[in-house]
């Protein structure tokens, strides 16, 4: 059998006192004016506690903008390619007034307004709204001017006329719509 010596004494258990010497560069500022290493790791256990939980809330915050941003993706992943039907649409509305000038009777009205139709309710299934602009407050959020002219019918700061319409897709400007605002009476 193989002889052990005598149990240790208690003060034997406990590591010496570290001197300002002797203490590792990382330990916490506010545990080096002890003596004891319990107080040192529990400052330690606090800041890496204090860590992982701004850490997780960080990550919380991560997952929210990334869905958040996702959701957006998916409602609007079809705005470029509406942005660049709206000019399509504003000459079909060009041929559609023409054709309605040659008389409502005529069959290329006729097909052309169902056409419209259509295409107006595609348009409105995929978010798209026109901006009515005519006889509201201007409004630059949604307006964009391009001329004042002075009006006895309209009040001052109201579109007299919108020379191109604009577009909403849900609830986002697509392309705002250009108009002339009224300055007011003459005189």
């Amino acid at each position: 059998m193989k002889k052990t010596g005598p149990e240790p004494r208690e003060e034997d258990k406990i590591p010496p006192p570290l001197t300002t010497e002797d203490k590792p560069a990382g330990v916490a500022a506010d545990a080096e004016g002890t003596d004891d290493p319990v107080v040192s790791l529990q400052s330690d256990l606090d800041r890496f506690r204090d860590l992982a939980l701004r850490t997780q809330a960080d990550f919380e915050n991560y997952k929210k903008r990334s869905a958040r941003e996702r959701d957006d993706a998916i409602k609007y992943a079809n705005s470029s390619l509406l942005e660049r039907l709206v000019p399509i649409v504003d000459n079909f509305e060009l041929g559609l007034s023409a054709a309605r000038d040659e008389g409502e009777d005529s069959p290329i009205f006729s097909g052309m307004s169902m056409v419209w139709k259509q295409l107006s309710d595609f348009l409105a299934e995929n978010g798209l709204r026109p901006i009515d602009a005519v006889g509201h407050k201007f409004d630059p959020n949604l307006h964009e001017a391009i001329a004042h002219e002075p009006s006895d019918k309209v009040a001052e700061g109201k579109v007299i006329r919108q020379t191109r319409r604009g577009y909403c897709l849900k609830d986002r400007l697509l392309r705002p719509a250009t108009v002339v605002v009224s300055s007011g009476q003459a005189g």
